[in-house]
């Protein structure tokens, strides 16, 4: 059968299966994230505690089960797909291989912020709705982890923009820079800067480790989820002009 000739190769079925995969978990990752984000914490605002509560307890939670194990399914996904490509040799120093390791991280950062951040946070939040529900009282640390999921929620929106992008920037756009695709070490050095900048800031200001949850970058750029999708389009852009100014 064709899907197990050569299965691990370039071309082989262990390939299609990883991409199939990790497309369908990368699609209700996502999607559940833009939800979060752009729907549910719009409706949030418009309920009172009690219709809140209620559909903390009754969606929220169930939706934060497929959130999740979409998640680790996207990040498991990706890895298998970038063993069974058997990249050897300069790929990582080309502009596919730059592309592809930008969403490498972005999509770490995401996952380890869904695990670590959001979902432990969710659950301090959430339990507390179920107490106040039961006419106990609410968790006083209730607020300050629902900021915390919050921010990291948003800031996987804001790294979204650019992960998707160059996700698909090896096969479309990387093989018009330099020779195919090479760059020389002064323009992958200037660029993996700006990148790194921008990454390291903009987690460390939604774990609030730079200026607190409410410091300048997260009232910039994580406050309202218009300005988030800007931010996200713009740093997309500037790393999509580095290449095109210094190939």
């Amino acid at each position: 059968m064709e899907l197990f000739s050569d299965f691990m190769g370039m071309t082989g079925g262990g390939q299609a299966i990883g991409r199939y995969a990790h497309y369908l978990a990368g699609i209700t990752w996502i999607g559940l994230l833009y939800f979060f984000n752009f729907i549910q914490g719009a409706a949030f605002a418009e309920m009172g505690d009690a219709a809140r509560g209620e559909a903390l307890r009754k969606i929220t939670w169930r939706t934060l089960w497929w959130f999740r194990w979409a998640a680790l399914g996207t990040w498991l996904t990706g890895i298998w797909i970038l063993i069974a490509q058997e990249v050897r040799g300069d790929y990582f120093r080309s502009a596919a291989g730059m592309g592809i390791s930008f969403g490498f991280l972005l999509g770490t950062t995401m996952a380890a912020n869904v695990w670590m951040v959001i979902w432990p946070a969710q659950q301090i939040a959430i339990g507390s709705s179920v107490k106040v529900s039961e006419g106990r009282e609410a968790d006083p640390a209730a607020p300050a982890a629902a900021k915390r999921a919050a921010r990291a929620s948003r800031v996987n929106t804001l790294f979204s923009i650019p992960l998707i992008f160059f996700m698909m920037f090896p096969s479309h756009f990387s093989m018009n820079f330099g020779n195919s695709g090479s760059l020389d070490s002064g323009a992958r050095i200037t660029i993996w800067i700006v990148f790194f900048v921008i990454w390291i800031a903009m987690e460390l200001a939604a774990l609030g480790k730079l200026g607190g949850y409410d410091g300048f970058l997260n009232k910039k750029v994580l406050d309202k989820h218009q300005h988030t999708i800007g931010y996200g389009f713009g740093i997309t852009l500037v790393l999509y002009l580095l290449f095109e100014i210094l190939a």
